[in-house]
């Protein structure tokens, strides 16, 4: 019969790092402030700011979360991002993605305060990542780093294959993994052989956002899987991209849901109590 794989649950890791905001919290002497910034009511968009802001004050964090209509225009959202950085109150604030295809994003992130950038998605902060500076770093990437250090998966000497090139996750994690002795391969949509390369791994990580895009075949036996993909089903089931064969071939996966998506809120917790000690110190 064949073993199943070892079930990497993010559940656990998420208190243990939300355990240490609380002590942080604590020491830092007040509640770290923090802004959630939503342009328009797209149901996702809705679901993951109103989880964010309510982790935030349950932690005991100054927690707002401020909300434009989608009519907003470029200037409104300016403005408003203009008014966080100016605000001594506000330690660090996110603007939730996507925005409304009117409002450009690029301009959006390059207005960010970088020292108050809670999603580290700011240039100077991704040169920051790049260059082993402190800062904030995007949370699902460190949430990953986070959740293979819980388990005691070593990442030196490891061949890590990553499925996904994005500025959100890919190309940040590139930069964790390789700060951690790791031997990382980036696969894409123009990559020819994708399952050549994901054989070859001990640790795969993929998010295309495709449901059941990695199969038993393309995976080493004993290899671990770590699903970040999301993708709603046609019946309205939520689906990684991580096929359920493959734990019946791997030695350790993450479930979906379940896996990482508890450490991406628990890692911008981390992120806006950082902000917070920083600005103390400056």
């Amino acid at each position: 019969m064949t073993q199943q794989a070892r079930r990497l649950s993010g559940k656990p890791v998420r208190e243990a790092v939300l355990t240490e905001v609380r002590r942080g919290i604590a020491e830092l002497g007040r509640p770290p402030g923090l802004v959630v910034l939503r342009v328009g009511d797209d149901p996702a968009s809705v679901s993951y700011t109103t989880s964010k802001a309510q982790t935030a004050a349950e932690l005991g964090m100054k927690s707002d979360l401020r909300v434009l209509p989608e009519s907003a225009s470029q200037d409104q959202v300016l403005a408003e991002i203009a008014g966080l950085n100016a605000d001594p109150a506000v330690d660090s604030y996110l603007v939730q993605l996507p925005l409304p295809k009117e409002i450009d994003e690029e301009s959006v992130l390059l207005a960010i305060d970088p020292d108050k950038d809670a999603d580290g998605l700011h240039p100077m902060n991704v040169g920051r990542l790049w260059t082993k500076r402190p800062g904030p770093v995007p949370c699902t990437p460190a949430g990953v780093i986070r959740l293979l250090d819980h388990y005691q998966i070593p990442l030196r000497g490891a061949h890590a294959v990553i499925v996904n090139r994005s500025q959100l996750v890919g190309t940040p994690l590139v930069r964790l993994m390789l700060n951690r002795d790791a031997t990382v391969t980036v696969a894409h949509t123009k990559t020819r052989d994708i399952p050549a390369l994901t054989r070859q791994a001990d640790i795969v990580v993929t998010a295309a956002g495709r449901a059941g895009l990695l199969t038993a075949e393309m995976i080493s036996p004993g290899a671990t899987v770590i699903d970040v993909g999301i993708t709603r089903t046609a019946d309205g089931r939520l689906a990684g991209d991580v096929a359920a064969e493959v734990w019946d071939v791997a030695g350790a996966v993450t479930p979906m849901p379940g896996g990482t998506g508890p450490m991406t809120v628990a890692m911008l917790m981390w992120n806006a109590l950082e902000a917070a000690r920083a600005r103390r110190l400056a």
